[in-house]
């Protein structure tokens, strides 16, 4: 709450909170494929993750065509690129280095509820009803996208400082895209939920945006902690993702 009020204090463009989430995205991913090189090794990440972040970035770069082509689309585009050679390089190149047994989160139980729900719950817009659904899809899917990477760490309780690294740069990417919508909210004194539509989907985008900022929290405090105690590794107490 200090961190979003301070944001609304010295960003006077709350759009650029957007573009600074999808920037932040890039940089996780660019830690990501500086791991992957400089060690040979994709051990401690989960490729579930970045294979359902790869299906709500396209699914979000295609409505991004047919809805609102912008600066979100470049964005969208290049993270989308970084993130299949991410899984090409987990799947063909380091496999032998791929923790599958830890990796044990079943993608169904998240992708099919989040189909379901965009059926029900979409855009009231004048586009075409699948893309509407689509939409939806791509929002609720990115706010559980992460659940995977930390069942990964879950199972395995030390993260080695790269994944680390990429972890935090998603939670802060989150967090921003977060404050974007909820600062947004408040300058437009409710009047931004207003034109998304009526119904229930104005509150599902928010909620979304703030729960996939609230799953990645408890860890993002245990990083700082880390790395202002000068830990390398990070130790995941028992329960914390």
């Amino acid at each position: 709450m200090a961190a979003l009020v301070l944001l609304r204090f010295i960003v006077h463009d709350h759009d650029n909170l957007f573009v600074a989430a999808e920037a932040v995205h890039s940089i996780g991913i660019s830690v990501l494929i500086y791991k992957l090189m400089k060690e040979n090794s994709c051990a401690g990440l989960s490729l579930k993750s970045q294979e359902l972040t790869a299906i709500f970035l396209a699914v979000r770069l295609y409505c991004s065509f047919v809805m609102e082509y912008d600066i979100h689309t470049l964005l969208d585009l290049a993270t989308l690129a970084t993130t299949l050679w991410v899984i090409y390089m987990i799947r063909f190149k380091l496999k032998s280095s791929y923790m599958e047994d830890k990796d044990n989160f079943a993608i169904y139980f998240v992708a099919v509820p989040c189909a379901v729900l965009a059926l029900f719950i979409h855009p009231s817009t004048s586009h075409h009803l699948l893309n509407r659904i689509f939409w939806a899809f791509c929002v609720y899917l990115e706010a559980v996208s992460v659940l995977p990477q930390l069942r990964v760490m879950q199972n395995t309780k030390i993260v080695e400082p790269f994944t680390a690294h990429y972890v935090f740069a998603l939670g802060v990417a989150r967090f921003l895209s977060c404050a974007h919508w909820v600062l947004q909210v408040l300058d437009s004194r409710g009047h931004l939920l207003v034109a998304l539509g009526y119904g229930l989907w104005p509150s599902m985008v928010l909620i979304s945006e703030i729960v996939q900022t609230f799953i990645l929290a408890d860890f993002c405090y245990y990083y700082v902690k880390s790395v202002f105690g000068g830990q390398l590794v990070l130790r995941l107490p028992s329960g914390v993702v």
